[in-house]
C-alpha cells in the first residue's frame, strides 16, 4: 500500500540545500557572527542578538516544504495556510507553485478541492484534530511538518484532558498553533479548556475561581476562547496549564503561578495536587532568543530593530521585551525602512502599522538587532545594509564580502 503521510521528509536534503541557501541565507550575516556579532562602520554600530531567525522547527518545516516540491513536480501541492509567519516564506512558496488553502494567499481553492491524488502540507504551526481528520477522508498524501516544541505541547493537554483536568492555554485564540492545541483536549469528547492571552485575562479566570466574579460576566468575556459545553463552576476545579510556544516565556510562567494561587486559596495548600497541574511547555528556542535580546539590551544601545512578520507571535513577544528596555521598531523587512525620517513599523502591543518620523538620527549611534524565528537571514542581511545604507554608511568588509 503506498505511504500517504510523511513526517520525516524524503531524504532530499541534499537536493534542496541550494536553493535554500539561496533564498535564506547571508554572507553578511555569517561575516557579523564571525567577527563577535557586532559590525562598526563609522559612526554606526550594529550589535546582533547572540540568538536570531530561524529555529529548528522552522528550518525543518520550510526545508520540507522544499522537499515536497521537489518529490512531487507533478501534483498539486496544497498548504493548510501560512507555513510560518513570515511574509518573504510564504511568497517564495507561491512562486514554486504550492497553493493556499486560507490566508492571504489563498486564491479560492478550499479543501472541498483536494483530491486523493493530490499533497497537503500541515504547517510548523500543526492543524486541529478535525481538520487532520477531513484530510484523512480525503485519502491524500500528507506532509506533516509540524513543530516537535508543539508536539511536546500537544501530549501534556490530551493528558490534562485524560486525568479531568481543564487545560487553560496561554497563547491567542485566533492563533494556529492554539486552535490545533485545544483541540487535542477534546479527543476523547470529555476535555475542557479555556484560552488566556495575557496576565489581565488569567487575572478574571482566577476571580471566577475565588467567586469574586459572575457567571455572565465570565460568558460574556471568554465566549471565544472556551470549549463548547463549558460551565466554569464545573470546569475550573481542576486545571492544567500549557501555553502557545511563542508567548512571552515569563509571562506564561507567571500565569501558570497565577492559577495556582487562586486554587490554592480556594481549595488549600494540602488539597493542590488534586486541583493543579503544570509543566514547561515553553519551546527552548523562542526562550534563547527572549533571553538572547535582553542580554543585548542590557549594553544600553541607541534602539533596537525586531525583525519579523508582523503576524509573527513570537517576534512580537520579541518587541514587547525590548519596548521595555529601548526605542524599538518591528519592521518586516527593509522595504519598511523608507528613510532616516519615516519608517513603516508595528509598535509594541498592537497590531496595527504605522508611520513614524525621525526614528534613525544622525551622529554617534548604537543599534541593537534580533529577529523572531520564521525570519531568514537573508531578510536581516537586507536589513542590516538598509540600516547602514540609510546611515550613508559603506560596509566594505574586504575580499570577505562588499555590500
Amino acid at each position: 500500500m503506498q505511504e500517504k503521510y510523511f513526517r520525516k521528509g524524503f531524504g532530499l536534503k541534499q537536493e534542496v540545500a541550494g536553493s535554500i541557501e539561496k533564498d535564506y541565507n547571508s554572507l553578511l550575516i555569517d561575516y557579523i557572527k564571525a567577527a563577535d556579532y557586532e559590525l562598526t562602520v563609522g559612526a554606526t554600530t550594529l550589535k546582533l542578538a547572540r540568538e536570531f531567525g530561524f529555529c529548528y522547527g522552522v528550518d525543518r518545516s520550510v526545508e520540507y516544504a522544499y522537499q515536497t516540491v521537489k518529490r512531487f513536480p507533478d501534483k498539486n501541492i496544497y498548504l493548510t495556510g501560512e507555513i510560518i509567519h513570515n511574509p518573504f516564506v510564504n511568497k517564495r512558496l507561491v512562486e514554486m507553485g504550492v497553493h493556499f488553502l486560507s490566508g492571504a494567499y489563498n486564491q479560492g481553492e478550499t479543501i472541498a478541492d483536494i483530491g486523493v491524488e493530490d499533497v497537503v502540507i500541515l504547517p510548523a504551526f500543526g492543524v486541529s484534530v478535525s481538520m487532520l481528520e477531513e484530510f484523512k477522508k480525503k485519502e491524500c498524501t500528507l506532509v506533516d511538518t509540524t513543530c516537535g516544541s508543539v508536539l511536546v505541547v500537544w501530549k501534556h493537554v490530551e493528558k490534562f484532558s485524560r486525568e479531568g483536568f481543564t487545560a487553560i492555554v496561554h497563547g491567542k485564540y485566533y492563533h494556529e498553533e492554539t486552535i490545533a492545541t485545544v483541540s487535542r483536549t477534546t479527543l476523547d469528547g470529555q476535555g475542557k479548556y479555556i484560552i488566556v492571552k495575557d496576565i489581565s485575562e488569567t487575572r478574571k479566570v482566577c476571580d471566577y475561581i475565588r467567586k469574586s466574579w459572575s457567571r455572565q460576566e465570565f460568558f460574556k468575556y471568554f465566549a471565544r476562547a472556551i470549549s463548547p459545553g463549558f460551565d466554569p463552576d464545573r470546569d475550573l476545579i481542576k486545571i492544567g496549564v500549557a501555553n502557545q510556544t511563542t508567548m512571552l516565556a515569563k509571562e506564561s510562567l507567571q500565569v501558570g503561578e497565577m492559577i495556582k494561587t487562586a486554587l490554592v486559596e480556594r481549595y488549600g495548600q494540602e488539597n493542590i495536587d488534586q486541583h493543579f497541574r503544570a509543566f514547561d511547555t515553553i519551546c527552548s528556542a523562542t526562550q534563547e532568543r527572549q533571553d538572547a535580546i535582553l542580554e543585548l539590551l542590557a549594553s544600553k544601545p541607541d534602539l533596537a530593530v525586531v525583525i519579523g512578520g508582523f503576524n509573527s507571535s513570537n517576534t512580537r513577544s520579541l518587541c514587547s521585551l525590548a519596548a521595555q528596555y529601548a526605542p524599538v521598531f518591528h519592521i518586516e523587512d527593509e522595504a519598511d525602512m523608507l528613510s532616516t525620517g519615516q519608517i513603516k513599523h508595528q509598535p509594541a502591543g498592537r497590531t496595527e502599522q504605522v508611520f513614524s518620523e525621525n526614528w534613525l538620527p544622525s551622529g554617534k549611534l548604537t543599534i541593537a538587532v534580533t529577529a523572531g524565528a520564521s525570519t531568514p537571514n537573508s531578510k536581516i542581511g537586507a536589513v542590516i545594509s538598509r540600516i547602514f545604507e540609510l546611515r550613508n554608511e559603506k560596509i566594505d568588509l574586504g575580499s570577505t564580502i562588499s555590500v
